[in-house]
């Protein structure tokens, strides 16, 4: 079954655009959202601890000054984590 924009959890083309590259897709039925104030840190860890995890995008700061990062599980689920807003 070949994947369509409207399977999406946000539309393909939105997240191709403002990432300015393709997005990888995997299971985008749902999305998780966490807060962290500490990112950096997190990331580093995120990195120690699952070297081989697959990045949506890699940490990025939004022109409104919110930093994050959205990457895969080990299950395919999307997680989004940013900085408190």
């Amino acid at each position: 079954m070949e994947l369509t924009n409207n399977l999406y959890l946000q539309e393909l083309g939105y997240w191709e655009q403002f990432l300015k590259r393709s997005v990888i897709p995997n299971s985008n039925q749902s999305e998780l959202y966490f807060e962290e104030p500490n990112i950096e840190q997190f990331v580093e860890r995120l990195e120690t601890l699952y070297p081989e995890i697959e990045y949506v995008n890699h940490l990025m700061t939004h022109s409104w000054g919110q930093k994050v990062v959205r990457f895969y599980d080990l299950d395919g689920n999307l997680i989004e984590v940013g900085t408190p807003v």
